[in-house]
Order: structure tokens, then C-alpha cells, then sequence
């Protein structure tokens, strides 16, 4: 089952290109990693989300690789459907205000070279109030100018969502979540979307069996994976394993069918998990659809119930980076 986003395709699982650039060092070459885009494509994930900053400078990120990518492969350009988050100075400062949206945009587009066409572009974060409105003002503009196909939103709280679909159609909204990061379908930013029509591109925790497995430095420093925190949440990464045996498939699997099978749940918006995958092998495990029950579901709803997330997901100093509680109008 697929569905379809600005008029586009597009398949229940997509792809999230960060690791492949995120890193100085990454274990792939440039071929392999374009082989390993590749592999996602084919396997039906063509909703692929990248960042401006998801690299080692402002040049060298998603964006070069996806042009090294349809330089390879341009026929490739009309069948994904392409999000791009920008809106931070290098390495990681928020800027919301116009002048540096207009200067991000410019940069993805000089960077894909025409290649393909971003679909939608997003502020990763939000920072002001003001300035965010404005850029979305100024986004909308370049939709219309078709500079860009939509606009995304991500990190943002269910009344930024109503306040933005006053200025500019959304095209989706990117949040966590996961079995580990149950809070946005319960703080309203689902139900806002369900509300609004607009799917969520779902941002996955990573495969996780150790404290030797988390290498990201943002992983590292999240509350949930720390110490005793990390030792309670691996009852429940034992327990999905548990899930998976059932259904023969892994882990991975079900974690990332249980997030797509949202989507069929009443009240709930249309649900895209974006995982990455550094190899082929990881790609092909990660793009396998399995097909969740309503008994599976319900079995995850009840011991989620009784289950207590030990530790924060974000750590204190990226708190400042979400939009948790804003609530002035427009």
C-alpha cells in the first residue's frame, strides 16, 4: 500500500539519507553509498529525506551526494520524492530568520544543480516565533514560484502546525516516533495532522542492543541512553525481539512495520517511517514491509501501557531546539 504526497507516489517506508553523510568517516565509499540509495529506490522507499547540514560542511552533505547520485541515475529524478531540512549555520545553529532561509534554499538548489526537484524543504527547527512565520511567508513564496514543490515542517508542536497551515499548505510534518518515542502520537501533533490531512515522516531510534552500538554523538547524550536508563529500555528492545520471532522477521522489522501500521489506526494521519541504513544489507532489512495484525497492535498498545520509558529522549541543551510549548496565535 503506498500513498501519494504533492501528487507524488509514494511507498509506506522511506529513507533517510543522514548517515550516509553525517559522519568525516563512514565505512562506504562515494559508489557505495549511491548503490545503497539505490537499493532503498528499488525496494520501494522513494520518499527520501536529507539535510543541508546532514555532512561535513555546507557543501559537502546530502545535497553533493544526491547530485553525484542523478548524475548516475537521472532517470530516477520524477520517482523519489524528495525532502530536504535546512535552516541551520554550520555545524549546528538555528536560523529561522528569511534572509537565511532564502540563502539555505538557494544553497540546496545550486547544490542539486537541477537535477531533481525538492519536493518539499523544511526548517529543521524552529527558533522564533516571528522569524519562523516570515520564512514560512517567504517558503510559500518560492512554492509558488515553483522553486521548490512544498513545504515540510519538523520539531514543531500541533499549534505551530494550525498556525502555519494559515500561511502555506503543508505537505508533512517530521517528529520521533517510535516504540522508544511514544509521546507525539499522544500530544497531539497526530492528531492535528489527521485533522489537517498532512502525513508525518516518522524519525526512527536507531538498532540498539548495547551502549557500545550507539555511536552518534546525539544518541550518546540522550538521558534514555544512559547508565541504569539504557539498562531499563533494553526490556523493551528484548521484548520487540520477542515480537519479531513471532512474526519471522527481525527487530528492525517490526519496530519500523509497527510506526508504517499507525496509519491504519483511526484518529491517525498517514505515517511514513524514514530509517536509514548505511549498507545493502541494512537497506533491504529496513525497507520490508511486515504486516502488523490488529491483535499484533493491540499486544504492543498493552504492554506499552504498563511499560515506563526510563530517561528523557532529548537531552537539556536540545530542548531548546523543539517547539514544545508555544502557544500564540497567528
Amino acid at each position: 500500500m503506498g500513498y501519494a504526497i504533492l501528487g507524488k507516489e509514494v511507498g509506506p517506508i522511506g529513507y533517510g539519507l543522514m548517515g550516509l553523510t553525517w559522519y568525516p568517516t563512514t565505512e562506504s565509499t562515494g559508489e557505495e553509498k549511491i548503490a545503497i540509495t539505490k537499493a532503498a529506490l528499488e525496494a520501494g522507499a522513494n520518499a527520501w529525506n536529507g539535510g543541508e547540514f546532514y555532512g561535513t560542511s555546507l557543501q559537502d552533505n546530502s545535497l553533493s551526494l544526491l547530485s553525484k547520485y542523478f548524475d548516475k541515475y537521472p532517470q530516477d529524478a520524477d520517482r523519489v520524492c524528495l525532502n530536504i531540512k535546512g535552516g541551520f549555520r554550520f555545524p549546528l545553529d538555528v536560523d529561522n530568520s528569511p534572509e537565511y532561509t532564502c540563502e539555505s534554499v538557494q544553497n540546496c538548489l545550486n547544490l542539486l544543480g537541477g537535477k531533481a526537484k525538492i519536493d518539499m524543504f523544511e526548517m529543521a527547527r524552529r527558533a522564533s516565533q516571528a522569524e519562523y512565520l516570515e520564512s514560512l511567508r517567504l517558503l510559500d513564496r518560492f512554492v509558488k514560484e515553483s522553486k521548490i514543490g512544498g513545504v515540510a515542517l519538523s520539531g514543531i508542536n500541533a499549534n505551530t502546525i494550525r498556525q502555519a497551515v494559515k500561511i502555506t499548505k503543508v505537505a508533512a510534518v517530521e517528529v520521533e516516533i517510535s516504540l522508544w518515542a511514544t509521546d507525539d502520537p499522544t500530544n497531539g501533533v497526530c492528531g492535528a495532522c489527521a485533522e489537517l490531512g498532512i502525513p508525518i515522516f516518522a524519525i526512527l531510534s536507531g538498532k540498539v542492543r548495547s551502549l557500545e552500538d550507539i555511536k552518534n554523538g546525539f544518541a550518546k547524550q540522550r538521558p534514555c541512553n544512559q547508565g541504569e536508563n539504557f539498562e531499563a529500555n533494553l526490556r523493551l528492545i528484548e521484548k520487540v525481539g520477542e515480537w519479531a520471532a513471532k512474526k519471522s522477521c527481525t527487530p528492525a522489522q517490526f519496530a519500523i512495520s509497527w510506526v508504517a501500521s499507525l496509519s491504519k489506526r483511526p484518529g491517525m494521519p498517514i505515517t511514513i517511517p524514514i530509517p536509514g541504513g548505511g549498507s545493502l544489507e541494512r537497506v533491504r532489512e529496513n525497507t520490508k514491509v511486515v504486516e502488523l495484525t490488529d491483535k499484533d497492535m493491540d499486544e504492543v498498545d498493552a504492554y506499552l501501557k504498563e511499560f515506563s520509558h526510563a530517561g528523557e529522549i532529548v537531552a537539556g541543551e536540545f530542548k531548546n531546539w523543539l517547539d514544545m510549548t508555544d502557544t500564540t496565535e497567528v
